[in-house]
């Protein structure tokens, strides 16, 4: 059940952040790649800060809350470890439902993981000879072929004939990095999969869960979230109900936005966090044509995506392009989509 009702579309004037009470912000790719910030971002979520509370939920369960407030701190952020809501954490609460306090558990991932199911009084191990009473997976750069052979031989027995359960702290295929994108921690667990054909229990984004967890822990009302991937992010936010805001500083481009599946589509498109505080147009339809700014798109019906007017604003023109082809009920498949329309001029790890 949505925690939110969804909201309409912005008047113009005001900014993606009014009436925010709580702004909840992923980090790859929206605050950082690797270890550096991406431009502008510290800045802008600074200046937000000053009027609303600032949290942040990653679906990384390499590191634990307290080094990832640490290097936000290093970046300029002033974070504390409460403020970040991790996909371990909810990864624990939901083995908390499913296995007996302190049972022995199958740990593949790193540090952040293995604190939390600590932390929660798991017993944590690596061997599947220990008989663990469940596996936990999450992403961390050491997890290597051994770390997966041992999930797949504790979880060699199907759930539904007596095997243990499997939860996945996420399954994000793909990991933003300064040297480019690298496999996420969905690459591992599909790994696991095709060994022993069965599925995970995933506990992060964007099943809504980790969501919950902020909500409640930040005693949001009118929260935004800040994401830049369809498939986790704005896909699990609109699972909850909340009103999210797609960045294009990190993984999805302006392709994958025209091509957003209905349940994965943002309420803003940013082309940087510079632009949470800045009027936000809202898109208007004249003859035809959705008209953001000075961009107009219309979509024919016989499959024509036309530009009327390229406007001076590459991502006003994205705007108006995604609403017209969302708004015409036509799959992107069956549509001759112009390359302006998806030029990608916009910074990326």
């Amino acid at each position: 059940m949505a925690l939110f009702a969804r909201r309409s579309a912005p008047a113009p004037g005001p900014t993606p952040l009014d009436d925010v009470d709580v702004v909840l912000a992923d980090l790859d790719g929206v605050v950082y790649a690797g270890p550096g910030a991406l431009p502008h971002a510290v800045e802008s979520l600074n200046l937000a800060a000053q009027s609303r509370r600032l949290g942040y939920i990653t679906n990384n369960a390499s590191r634990t809350d307290a080094d990832v407030a640490a290097h936000l701190r290093s970046l300029g952020l002033q974070t504390r470890p409460d403020e970040i809501v991790t996909s371990p954490q909810a990864a624990v609460r939901l083995l908390s439902t499913l296995v007996p306090a302190g049972s022995t558990v199958l740990v593949v991932g790193g540090e952040g993981l293995i604190v939390e199911t600590e932390r929660a009084g798991f017993t944590v191990t690596r061997s599947a000879d220990d008989g663990p009473a469940a596996v936990v997976q999450g992403f961390a750069p050491e997890v290597g072929w051994q770390d997966l052979a041992e999930a797949a031989f504790a979880l060699k027995v199907p759930e539904d004939a007596g095997g243990i359960p499997w939860i996945a702290t996420n399954t994000d295929w793909t990991l933003p990095h300064a040297r480019g994108v690298a496999p996420g921690n969905g690459t591992l667990v599909s790994a696991v999969h095709t060994a022993i054909g069965r599925l995970a229990t995933v506990a992060g984004k964007p099943e809504t869960p980790i969501f919950e967890e902020a909500v409640a822990r930040f005693e949001a009302r009118h929260p935004l979230f800040l994401g830049d991937r369809l498939d986790t992010d704005i896909l699990g936010a609109n699972r909850a109900g909340m009103p999210s805001a797609l960045v294009l500083t990190g993984i999805d481009r302006p392709k994958h936005v025209l091509a957003a599946a209905p349940d994965a589509r943002p309420a803003f498109l940013l082309s940087d966090l510079r632009e949470l505080h800045e009027p936000y147009p809202q898109a208007t339809v004249r003859d035809g044509a959705v008209v953001v700014g000075e961009a107009a798109v219309r979509v024919d019906p016989g499959g024509d995506v036309q530009i009327l007017s390229a406007g001076d604003s590459q991502i006003d023109l994205l705007r108006a392009g995604a609403t017209a082809i969302w708004d015409s009920g036509i799959g992107i498949f069956a549509l001759r989509v112009p390359e302006q329309l998806y030029t990608d001029p916009f910074h990326r790890p």
